[in-house]
């Protein structure tokens, strides 16, 4: 399939545009398109510039409200749960991880749980703010159900994305995973592609493993990562999200006709509250030079850490315009 490169600025633009037509406000449409331009800039194409789509979509069904405004209903010192009164998830995300800076300056520790709030899309995004901004970032969401227990025929667990980020040099180290081998939003980039996906991603109806994605999109089977740890973990990750801020679980968010109202969770430590503090950079430094050391099995790979391939992807597509397929940019661009 033939792909075009378009400008960080374009695109950027374009969202901006679309969503102004579907009811943002103009400060709320060049935030949110902000937010997708960029998580497609960084590389993250199924969270951004091919998940846009459904996000209009989601707009016109009234799953997500513009110009709703996320509310703290609750405080316990350095906690608070919110309402996320569905707004646009990047948007009530983003909110939430400046309160739980503020939070983290002021206490050492923050933490904001957000229920009835919608899709993050990327959620490394508020990782790197956070970190970028010297803090360190543990954030995590729930969803719909779409990944098996491990040994079970049917998905009662959602893949449920976790993300850790910590400060580095003028940059970040960054981890955003899902529960399952890939995310949904990379298994359906990499349908839209043509492509299969380098390995087993799930199961197919016949509950074998499978790398094409069209067969695990038709169960919404997943594998876990880490087979049983994984399950066990996604688990774990929906009930404290579903407790820490009142919201719904996997299984009721499961009820509905689609994925809204999830519940998230968004913690920030203030570095510069420990005592050590002067020192963790090096730390980190030394760290990481260990780390590279290691002997690539491909000599012609490189070993790098979470966040590093992000980087040098950016400054890529800043640079040469970042590649979209043709056919789903021309599908955008009439919305």
């Amino acid at each position: 399939m033939e792909t075009i490169k378009v400008s960080y600025t374009e695109m950027k633009s374009v969202f901006t545009r679309i969503l102004i037509k579907n009811n943002f406000s103009n400060v709320k449409a060049e935030q949110c398109a902000e937010i997708f331009a960029a998580n497609s800039l960084d590389g993250v194409y199924s969270h951004g510039v091919y998940r846009f789509p459904r996000f209009i979509n989601y707009i016109q069904k009234g799953f997500v409200k513009p110009d709703a405004e996320p509310e703290i209903v609750h405080t316990a010192g350095a906690l608070e749960q919110w309402e996320g009164n569905l707004g646009p998830g990047p948007l009530n995300a983003e909110k939430c991880t400046v309160r739980a800076m503020e939070l983290a300056s002021k206490n050492g520790i923050g933490c904001v749980a957000i229920k009835n709030t919608n899709h993050w899309m990327r959620g490394g995004t508020y990782g790197w703010q956070a970190a970028k901004q010297g803090y360190v970032f543990i954030g995590w969401t729930n969803t719909e159900k779409n990944m098996p227990a491990w040994g079970a025929k049917e998905s009662r667990l959602g893949n449920n994305p976790l993300v850790f980020a910590v400060p580095f040099r003028d940059e970040a180290i960054v981890i955003d995973f899902a529960m399952t081998q890939f995310s949904y939003g990379k298994i359906e980039a990499t349908k839209l592609e043509g492509k299969d996906l380098p390995f087993a991603g799930g199961f197919n109806s016949k509950n074998e493993l499978s790398s094409k994605p069209a067969e695990i999109l038709e169960t919404m089977r997943g594998l876990p990562i880490g087979y049983w740890k994984g399950a066990g973990l996604s688990l774990l990750l929906d009930i404290l999200a579903t407790i820490l801020s009142a919201g719904l679980s996997t299984v009721e968010l499961s009820k509905q006709e689609a994925e809204y109202g999830v519940s998230q969770v968004f913690i920030a430590i203030d570095l510069k509250k420990l005592h050590n503090f002067p020192a963790i950079e090096k730390t980190i430094a030394e760290i990481i030079t260990d780390f590279k050391q290691s002997v690539p099995i491909n000599e012609t790979s490189a070993i790098r850490y979470p966040g590093e391939r992000v980087v040098e992807t950016r400054k890529t597509n800043l640079k040469l315009g970042i590649p979209v397929l043709r056919e789903s940019w021309q599908n955008i661009l009439k919305l």
